[in-house]
């Protein structure tokens, strides 16, 4: 798979399609085009991820419904609303339900590669996100059971003494555990391991 960013383009105007896809491939993307909402949404559980040029105004399904069925199907691309002269309002209300941006036809090349300049930024800035989670929630998965109890015990700021109570083991059990945890989880201090914990807790 090619490198080079991936633009999904949304429009029923097959004018529009060619001409913003042969510009964007010659500013260095790769472009992939719908003639509809409809046929792009028909992709939604293998699409490649990508920053969508969406028209505002199509037949059948508009940009705004667009939008609504991306979120419904966990669809988090960014957005960047195509819109005509006198549809500003529109577009507003596309930005309110989570457009990065907008821009009028006819655009002028520099406004268009800036705003995909800020979509690939955000894309990247989400994936290195994900990409934390899943490293934390891969720690996490290396703990013994009676490990991750032990590690419970830590987030809820329980002293060794209390957690070794809990669980009915000794607290020099406890910290031959904890060492464990902090050995596992690739941490210094109780700090660092907490945090792991709570990024990945955050993704369930």
């Amino acid at each position: 798979m090619t490198d080079l960013p991936l633009v999904h383009i949304v429009d029923d105007d097959e004018s529009v399609r060619r001409s913003t896809g042969f510009m964007l491939k010659h500013a260095g993307f790769r472009v992939q085009t719908y003639d509809s909402g409809g046929a792009f949404l028909g992709h939604a559980k293998d699409i490649e991820r990508g920053c969508v040029l969406l028209d505002i105004r199509m037949p059948e399904m508009d940009g705004l419904e667009v939008q609504k069925k991306m979120m419904e199907a966990g669809l988090d691309l960014p957005v960047i609303i195509i819109t005509g002269h006198g549809d500003v309002g529109v577009a507003i209300k596309a930005m309110r339900a989570g457009a990065l941006n907008f821009i009028e036809k006819p655009y002028e090349k520099e406004l268009l590669l800036g705003a995909l300049v800020e979509g690939f930024f955000r894309l990247n800035k989400q994936d290195k996100l994900e990409m934390q989670a899943h490293e934390a929630q891969a720690r996490l998965a290396c703990l013994t059971g009676r490990e991750r109890d032990v590690l419970n015990g830590l987030i809820e700021g329980f002293p060794n003494k209390t957690i070794a109570y809990d669980l009915g083991i000794s607290p020099r059990t406890v910290e031959i555990y904890r060492a464990n945890v902090m050995e596992k989880l690739r941490v210094r201090n109780l700090a660092q391991a907490l945090r792991i914990a709570f990024i990945a807790e955050n993704t369930n």
